[in-house]
Formats: structure tokens, C-alpha cells, sequence
């Protein structure tokens, strides 16, 4: 078909939904919805793939963590996944460490939130944590004052700390921190640094109120449950992830005195398994996602079916002077086919624009670095097209089929 029939049913189309605000509304909604669906919810996917990547790149790709179970797997049951799994020690993680496949190792461990108290004021709902001398390099973030505890500080457990710059504003407001003495659950610690993270998927927008010290002075001065310690492994170059793992493995069995029949108690977990769980959720998401897009894309197919129809019913003495004219079927059956295109391609547009509207509006607003991938702008946009097909197929067969001479006599 020429250009020139296609220009002439999109016009027709347009001036359509024109005289007909009310129908082509309905019929545009629809559409837009499931478009709308479609490109917002992949705007948030796409970020939050993109955030995950760049928090695993900052921890190291090939780095693995010892945990007392593989977080990474979804638990279903009524038994805790950690039930008859002995906790990490300090010892194994020690015994790691010294391994020549490894290149270092950092232990974390949550400590809780306890009261947190400078001169004669109290701050609640501080996030402590004990880590290892190393948590800078695989924290993404800054530090805006001072530094961090290094290594002997860790082994004589000193009762120091480092804090986040939102704690260090609210705490000191503005004065400097370093050198100063706060109190953390009773006991005494002198900060030595103020850190300033980088707002990932998970700080949400609120304020990040942490304290990050020694992981040994969390179990000496505080009431530390250390049932959840972890351990980040670093392995060298030259031996790589998988090597690295498997000695691990072997002298953790051997501590534990796990025969060769025995299951591991312990559970190193990939960096990128935490990607991967993630890629499981976002595509049970998008599963719901293409759902609840093909419903809005049927309705708006529904709509397409009865204003097209509509059309066909007010135009049918047009038809009849074309084909007297010398019009043939597919000539007739083209244009309407265009018209209903145009009508859903419309509401797809109208979609995109609220749906990536309101994906950047997200992003703007919250840490996830969301986008419109082009993929899903030129999918929605297919889809309605193929939907503006399928729905118009039915009145453009009836028009292209209309008698001639019954169409001139149609008043």
C-alpha cells in the first residue's frame, strides 16, 4: 500500500478520536495502562539491576561471604535455615585468613541498636556494626573526616569508631568529630572518622544514622549476639574464586570434623548469587507485569473493536462511493487496518510517557538509578501496534466486504 493511503487513515483516525472524545478516551486508556505497566515497571527492574551490579562491583565480583546459611536461596518451610548449623567463630574466619589461597578476610557482625550517647544526649535507632579493618574497600562511600581503625587496633579490640556524616550532623551539628568521646551501649569509644555512604538500593531516602567499629571491640564492650557473624573472602588473583572456596571449604570441615558423608554446616555465598535471586523476583514480577499489560492492552483491544465498528457503520456510504470509484478490498482493508493502529499506537505513546515519567520520578527520589531500557519502549510500542491489528481486523474485513451498491443506498 502507498504512503499516501496510509497518511489518509492515520488523518481519518485522528479526526475520529476527535468527534468521539469520550469512546477514544476509553479505548486510549486502556492501552496506555498496559503500557504504562509495562514501561514503568521496567524502568524500576533496570534500575534495580543496574544498582545491584554496581553495589556487587564495589564489593568484588569474585569475593564470596561465609555465612551459617546461604542467604541467597529462598527458605520455604516451617525449620529455620539455620537450625543445626553451628555459628561462624572468629577462629575459622582467622583460619581462612591464613590460607595461601586467600587473600584477606573481614568479618561482620551486626551489633545491634543501642542507645548512643554524647554528653547529656541520647540517640536511638543507631545501626552499629563490627567489621574488619578492610570494610572500606568494599563499601562504596567516602570519608569526609578522619579515617578508619586499622588492623592491631582490631586484634587489641580498641573501643573506637567510625561514624556516618548523617549521625556526625545530628550528633556534633557541623563541629568536628574526630577526637571527640560518645558512650555506645555503657561503654566509651573515641571517633576516628565520619563516613559518608553512597545511597544504594537498600538505604532507602531516610537518613543513614551507623557506627561501624572493630569487630572485636562489638564482642568485648557490647551485648553482641554473635550467632550472625559473617565473613567477606577475598581470594588472591592468582588462585580465583572457585579454588579459593574449595580450600576454605576443606579446612572448615576439617575444624568442624565433618566426615566425608557429612553435609557442610556453613554456606559460602557468590556475590553473584545475590544477582541471581534478584533475577528469580524480577522475573515472577514480570511475569504479573506482562499480565496485568496484556488485560489493559484487551481492554484497549475492546475499544478498538467498537470505535472501529462504530466507524464502519457511519462511513458506509464513503465506502460505497470508493468502490464505485474503482477501491479495491485490501485498499479499504488497509485503512481501517491503519486507523486502528493509529488509535492504539496513540494510547501506547500516552502510556510511555507516564510510565517513564513516573519511572525517572522515582529515580529522582529514591536511590534506585531507574531507566527506560529501549527495549521495553519499542516492545510496548509493538505490542500496541500488534494489538491495533488484531482488534481492527475484524471491522476492516467487514468494511473491505461491504457491497457496493448496498453501501450507496445506506442512509
Amino acid at each position: 500500500m502507498n504512503f499516501r493511503a496510509t497518511l489518509e487513515g492515520v488523518q481519518i483516525a485522528i479526526e475520529a478520536l476527535r468527534s468521539n472524545k469520550v469512546r477514544a478516551f476509553l479505548t486510549i486508556l486502556g492501552v496506555a495502562i498496559g503500557v504504562a505497566t509495562v514501561t514503568g515497571m521496567a524502568a524500576i527492574m533496570a534500575g534495580v539491576e543496574k544498582g545491584l551490579s554496581e553495589d556487587i562491583e564495589a564489593v568484588g565480583k569474585d569475593n564470596f561471604k561465609l555465612a551459617r546459611f546461604d542467604q541467597s536461596k529462598i527458605q520455604i518451610g516451617h525449620r529455620a535455615p539455620w537450625e543445626g548449623k553451628p555459628k561462624i567463630t572468629m577462629a575459622e574466619a582467622q583460619a581462612i585468613a591464613a590460607l595461601p589461597s586467600i587473600q584477606s578476610v573481614t568479618p561482620v557482625i551486626p551489633a545491634g541498636s543501642p542507645d548512643i550517647k554524647y554528653g547529656a544526649r541520647t540517640f536511638t535507632g543507631v545501626g552499629v556494626q563490627g567489621l574488619g579493618a578492610e570494610w572500606p574497600n568494599y563499601s562504596r562511600g567516602d570519608f569526609i573526616e578522619g579515617g578508619t581503625f586499622i588492623d592491631s587496633e582490631v586484634q587489641r579490640s580498641a573501643p573506637v569508631a567510625v561514624i556516618s556524616s548523617d549521625l556526625a550532623q545530628e550528633m556534633f551539628e557541623g563541629r568536628r568529630a574526630v577526637g571527640e568521646r560518645i558512650r555506645i551501649g555503657g561503654a566509651a569509644f573515641d571517633v576516628i572518622g565520619v563516613f559518608k555512604p553512597k545511597a544504594n538500593l537498600f538505604s532507602g531516602s531516610s537518613k543513614d544514622l551507623s557506627i561501624y567499629m572493630p569487630v572485636t571491640a562489638a564482642l568485648k564492650y557490647l551485648p553482641v549476639n554473635d550467632d550472625w557473624l559473617e565473613v567477606l573472602v577475598v581470594p588472591t588473583a592468582a588462585a580465583g574464586q572457585a579454588r579459593a572456596m574449595d580450600d576454605a571449604t576443606m579446612a572448615l570441615r576439617g575444624m568442624r570434623h565433618l566426615g566425608p558423608q557429612d553435609e557442610n554446616n556453613f554456606a559460602f555465598i557468590r556475590m553473584e548469587a545475590f544477582a541471581e535471586l534478584l533475577g528469580k523476583i524480577t522475573g515472577t514480577i514480570s511475569l504479573v507485569m506482562l499480565v496485568l499489560a496484556s488485560i489493559g492492552l484487551m481492554v484497549g483491544g475492546v475499544g478498538v473493536v467498537g470505535i472501529m465498528l462504530i466507524s464502519v457503520t457511519e462511513r458506509t456510504r464513503e465506502i460505497g462511493v470508493r468502490k464505485a470509484l474503482g477501491a479495491k478490498r485490501r485498499e479499504i482493508l488497509w485503512q481501517f487496518l491503519v486507523e486502528a493502529t493509529t488509535v492504539t499506537v496513540i494510547g501506547a505513546v500516552v502510556g510511555l510517557v507516564i510510565g517513564a515519567g513516573g519511572g525517572l520520578l522515582l529515580g529522582a527520589l529514591t536511590p534506585i538509578p531507574a531507566t527506560v531500557p529501549l527495549w521495553a519502549a519499542f516492545s510496548a510500542l509493538l505490542a500496541a501496534a500488534f494489538t491495533g491489528i488484531i482488534f481492527g481486523l475484524y471491522p476492516a474485513w467487514k468494511a473491505a466486504r461491504l457491497d457496493p451498491v448496498e453501501a450507496l443506498r445506506y442512509e
